[in-house]
């Protein structure tokens, strides 16, 4: 008697399978189609963050990257922004918790229309994980990012207890997600590198997620370091102010004319 084996369907591709085709189909319509009575919220009326283990590096990365472009008039990077890709429903969107876009005018956006930006979708995507959203970041929302074309997506999760390790990350290849290699370092740092960036992207063992710099060796800093970084910059120049003041004094002392400061 001969049986015959038929192959293992891959469910999960199937439906990723039908996401991209959803996507893309909305996405190729012609903007003569584009009915401008259609209204498309700039909120979904849920909320920035669950609590602050998502709003901190939500925010604090959002932050980083928009100085880490701030010369540059094509680059846009937006945190919770609404993301329409279906041309006249608007019930069909996404909202990237992080998200960089290179070869768009960088200005204020209530939402972020793609059809109406030329087609151009996010290049980075990166979701902050939650108990609630979790396995929809790592399941739904990758085939909707990969059915887009986003070139990199990223997850971390600030609670270490979502998935192991706590940041994972995908480069699209051939119209497919394959994973970024993320180990940790001798530090015991988190590390993967973001080729569209140009930057890793890390977790310290703290969970604190950190953007480094290894063309220049630095890690990106959020606003509490900026500011504690010129705050500390202003004490040494007014140390050194007040020693020059010291020491003019005590030549003064000895008849001695103080060396003329340059203009």
């Amino acid at each position: 008697m001969t049986t015959s084996s038929t192959p293992q369907i891959d469910q999960r591709q199937v439906i990723a399978d039908r996401i991209k085709k959803f996507v893309q189909d909305g996405l190729n319509r012609p903007l003569s189609e584009d009915d401008p009575e259609v209204f498309y919220p700039s909120s979904d009326g849920e909320p920035l963050a669950e609590s602050d283990l998502q709003f901190t590096p939500l925010t604090e990365t959002v932050h980083v990257l928009r100085q880490r472009y701030r010369e540059r008039s094509d680059v846009y990077v937006a945190g919770n922004l609404l993301v329409y890709y279906r041309m006249n429903d608007n019930e069909v969107r996404v909202a990237p918790d992080v998200m960089v876009v290179f070869g768009v005018e960088d200005y204020p956006r209530d939402s972020y229309i793609v059809w109406r930006e030329d087609g151009k979708v996010p290049d980075f995507v990166m979701e902050i994980a939650s108990p609630s959203t979790y396995s929809r970041d790592m399941t739904e929302k990758r085939d909707v990012y990969a059915g887009l074309g986003v070139s990199e997506y990223w997850r971390f999760d600030p609670t270490g207890k979502l998935f192991t390790p706590a940041l994972e990350g995908d480069r699209l290849v051939d119209g497919k997600y394959q994973v970024i290699q993320v180990g940790e370092d001798d530090d015991g740092v988190l590390r993967g590198h973001s080729d569209i960036l140009e930057l890793d992207v890390c977790v310290r063992p703290e969970l604190e997620l950190k953007l480094y710099d290894p063309a220049a060796g630095t890690w990106l800093r959020n606003l509490d370091e900026a500011e504690d970084a010129l705050a500390e910059t202003a004490r040494q120049n007014e140390a050194q102010a007040a020693r020059i003041r010291e020491l003019e004094a005590l030549l003064a002392q000895q008849g001695i004319e103080p060396p003329t400061q340059p203009a």
